[in-house]
């Protein structure tokens, strides 16, 4: 075995160590780096007899313990340092152990090294190098970072000394701020050790990536006398003039130089480095490089920004999202908003300038959803008014905070050419506007034709369709639905600048802030959402006072079923909520869900509590108590607009499409719960293929593949046909996601989004005390009663008078509104599902009230207040005589 490795010698980096191995990898590099070479850590063994050999073994770690070279290892040495030093020139010593020098851990002056050593005393080196590799101070860094004590000496580079009369360090990042894109130069007279180890001050410089010095500091440097080298070494000296002490160290030529030589390096190893330099007779070299280990913990803010915000979306995709679900939501999202601008006359050009931002309306963070809420800007940016429907929007989203006008997307071309183009197609647009909106209730009606023919039973059932008959199906659905969704879409535009424009002008002209609107919209018997709550009080009626009514409250579901077939009326109105409303379930839009067709015991059991409250107050528990609110609400109108008749004429015009736009907005919601519902069944049927045929291990695992690495597989377009493999991976990252901390509601991320220790959190701090909470009244009405804080209504219970509160919910939850005093949520908007619902069924209900289900807990009496948006939690003085539950 040769103990002795040089320049182009075949040998692993193991038997090179860190340092070596950095030097070795840029051999073929052009870069000019001082001759060396390494002797092994084998070298140590070899020269020990068999005896000691032994009794070092058992002493691996005695800090005092010196090793001779002999033998082999001696005569190696000895040759190599004669072809290195022909002339006895001084030559530096230093560690190069495996981990030294490495992407996790950089080791930095944990190991001896020395500098201008004579080839007399650099045996007398090599054994103080080895021997502190088993030192203290190396074993309580090791112990630190959870490293194991040192199982073998390190290998020794061993490197002709540079004379230099210019050194310092550079990083090709800034290590500090995180700017990849910037260099940094630090440099001094002399050689650098003092500048390392920092005793001795140096210029700093900064270098963007086209070598523009972007800053630099000048450091006194009259403290550079120093000493080089240590006990090992000659003592070497630098004497800097006093004048020199405070001019730049480097020219402008050199420090740019420098930064390239880091970047170079940087390159070769395909991440940032941080070198040591030295020039010598104006010839630049390199001394030795080493990753920056601490910038994978530091965001780079040159980074493209992202805001990330989960805003109402949160109703629809709550925690964790299977892939299968954000793969579908995210193209349908692209493609709908990609069409709905082109409906609007926005130009192909602009279109496809803004391909990114279609693309990347949604994401996932750590397996949660989010809005990308600059690309939401970024297209309503494309159409016109939008000053004024930034705030609709924010206020449809359910967006607390107002972008900083920083961020906003520019409007005003540069040229007058290019605003007389802008001009032009913003009437265009604008004219589209008009249009669509004219033709929105026939567009509206054609969509639901299209919906019916497209959602009619498949002929054959889908379970009898071959895996790739299963993929034309979808592919046929997504060309007739998916991509024409135009009538849903430009309703929910025109449903946000409706609502927002009554909202305005009942405030400005009618002089009432905060409940006018509200109540304006209220009691519209034509709302889909609102129809299951009816159903489940028809069902209650009938069983209260039943034999039934126990069964649905405490029965299993094989007991309630055949119960219920002795019940005619219950059953036929039981078939008839699954056939209308199976598909609405809680998280509806996750096409993992379960729905009611698989799992209706959370239904039953909803029912079976409404019919003993129906028996014990011997009436139904809540009827539409609306109707009377929004007479009394028109009254109010037009008593304000007395003497008015165009302001009258243009309130009632607006308040009309309001309605229509939030009626058919809610209702067409409905509709693409049977879509989704469609699609669920779809690839349901996929995994039930792909797991008979072994590819899967449970049909439900197709939740964990992206649509298209299903349809790719079936179709030969797939780059990976190991759908086991790649559902266990997604498997255990879902498992991972779900049992950790989620992110911020709202945060931003520069660069790479992944990069977890990227996020800024961009919520501000929720109090924890005090009292009083406000958010957004949605229904008024004013109530008080003890509050119950439920996470999952499948297995919630509301007993008479209690206040539901949750963070959020969605068209699943409807089941627990028949039974609720109130209702304070989280999240949401006022035209969010649990706003619309509340106003349809008459309960006072407050939303987006900030951090409520960690204010609140299960028992606590609260006041609410549903026209002011105000809660006030209520002292045991407080409630009077009312009891504690």
């Amino acid at each position: 075995m040769r103990y002795i490795v040089e320049p182009g010698d075949s040998t692993t980096p193991d038997r090179l160590g860190g340092k070596a191995a950095s030097l070795a990898a840029l051999r073929h590099s052009g870069i000019r780096i001082p001759a060396w070479f390494v002797l092994t850590g084998e070298a140590f063994d070899a020269s020990l007899a068999d005896s000691e050999r032994q009794t070092t073994t058992k002493r691996a770690f005695d800090r005092t313990a010196d090793v001779v070279l002999r033998g082999d290892p001696l005569r190696e040495f000895s040759g190599a340092l004669a072809r290195l030093c022909p002339n006895g020139e001084p030559v530096a010593v230093r560690s190069s152990a495996v981990e030294e020098d490495g992407c996790q851990h950089s080791f930095a002056g944990q190991l001896e090294s020395f500098l201008f050593v004579t080839p007399a005393r650099a045996l007398e080196a090599v054994a103080a190098v080895r021997r502190s590799a088993f030192g203290e101070r190396l074993q309580a860094y090791r112990r630190t970072r959870g490293l194991p004590p040192a199982g073998r000496p390190p290998a020794v580079l061993v490197q002709r000394m540079v004379n230099a009369s210019h050194s310092g360090v550079a990083f090709s990042a800034d290590p500090v701020s995180g700017r990849r894109g910037v260099a940094v130069v630090a440099a001094s007279y002399g050689l650098g050790t003092s500048l390392v180890s920092g005793e001795q001050a140096a210029d700093t410089y900064w270098v963007d990536r086209d070598g523009r010095i972007l800053e630099r500091v000048i450091a006194d440097k009259r403290l550079a006398r120093r000493a080089a080298a240590g006990h090992a070494g000659g003592v070497r000296c630098v004497d800097v003039p006093t004048d020199d002490a405070v001019r730049a160290a480097l020219t402008d030529e050199e420090v740019c130089a420098v930064a390239a030589l880091a970047r170079r390096v940087a390159h070769v190893f395909g991440q940032p480095q941080d070198i040591e330099w030295a020039i010598e007779n104006g010839a630049l070299y390199l001394l030795q490089a080493r990753p920056i280990t601490a910038l994978s913990e530091t965001v780079d803010p040159d980074g493209a920004r992202c805001l990330w915000d989960n805003s109402n979306i949160v109703e629809s995709y709550a925690g964790v999202t299977s892939a299968l679900t954000f793969s579908f939501a995210r193209r349908a999202y692209e493609e709908v908003y990609r069409k709905f601008c082109r409906l609007m006359r926005v130009p192909e050009g602009k279109i496809a300038a803004h391909d990114r931002t279609f693309r990347c309306m949604l994401g996932l963070i750590d397996g949660r959803v989010y809005y990308n809420l600059l690309s939401w800007y970024r297209v309503l940016a494309l159409l016109p008014g939008f000053t004024l429907n930034r705030g609709f929007m924010e206020q449809m989203m359910g967006v607390r905070e107002r972008l900083d006008a920083s961020l906003l997307p520019a409007r005003r071309p540069a040229t007058v050419r290019a605003q007389l183009r802008d001009g032009a197609d913003l009437l265009v647009t604008l004219a589209a506007l008009i249009l669509n909106l004219f033709r929105l209730p026939r567009r509206t009606a054609e969509f639901r034709r299209l919906l019916e023919a497209a959602l009619a039973p498949s002929d054959p059932p889908l379970e009898d369709l071959r895996p790739d008959e299963l993929s034309e199906y979808y592919r046929g659905l997504e060309r007739r639905l998916l991509t024409r969704w135009d009538a849903p879409v430009v309703n929910d535009f025109f449903a946000m600048i409706f609502f927002g424009v009554l909202r305005r002008l009942t405030e400005r002209w009618c002089g009432e802030r905060g409940t006018l609107h509200n109540d304006l919209l209220s009691g519209d018997a034509a709302l889909i959402s609102a129809e299951p709550a009816r159903r489940m009080q028809e069902m209650a009626k009938i069983a209260a006072g039943t034999a039934l009514a126990s069964k649905l409250r405490d029965g299993t579901l094989d007991a309630i079923l055949d119960t219920m077939e002795e019940v005619p009326a219950f059953a036929a109105l039981y078939r008839g909520y699954l056939e209308r409303f199976g598909e609405r379930c809680m998280d509806e839009l996750k096409l993992e869900s379960l729905t009611l067709h698989e799992e209706p015991l959370p239904l039953l059991r909803t029912v079976g509590r409404l019919a003993d409250r129906i028996a014990a107050l011997d009436r139904e528990p809540r009827a539409n108590q609306d109707g009377g609110r929004r007479a009394d609400a028109e009254r109010r109108l037009r008593e304000a607009l007395a003497g008015r008749p165009a302001r009258r004429l243009a309130l009632l015009w607006v308040l009309h499409q309001a309605r229509a736009r939030i009626r058919d907005r809610e209702n067409l919601r409905f509709e693409r719960t049977r879509l989704f519902g469609r699609v669920r069944q779809i690839f349901l049927e996929f995994g039930r293929r792909f797991s008979s045929l072994g590819l899967l291990d449970d049909p439900r695992d197709v939740f964990h593949l992206e649509v298209e690495e299903i349809l790719g597989f079936v179709e030969g377009t797939g780059t990976s046909t190991d759908l086991k493999g790649l559902a266990a991976v997604r498997k255990a990252e879902y498992e991972r996601h779900r049992c950790s901390e989620p992110p911020p509601d709202r945060f931003e991320t520069r660069g790479a989004a992944a990069i977890g220790i990227g996020r800024c959190d961009g919520t501000k701090a929720l109090p924890t005390d005090g009292e009083t909470r406000s958010g957004l009244g949605c229904c008024a009405g004013f109530v008080r009663g003890p509050v119950r804080v439920v996470a999952d209504p499948r297995t919630a219970t509301l007993r008479p008078g209690e206040i539901l509160v949750a963070e959020r919910t969605d068209p699943g939850w409807v089941i627990l509104f028949p039974a609720a005093a109130g209702l304070l949520v989280e999240r949401g908007s006022l035209l969010s599902h649990s706003a619309i619902v509340a106003r349809e069924l008459g309960i006072p209900a407050v939303v987006s009230v900030a951090g409520v289900t960690r204010w609140l807990k299960d028992g606590d009496w609260v006041e609410l207040d549903g026209a002011a948006g105000v809660v006030r939690r209520l002292s045991r003085a407080d409630r009077g005589g009312c009891d504690d539950r």
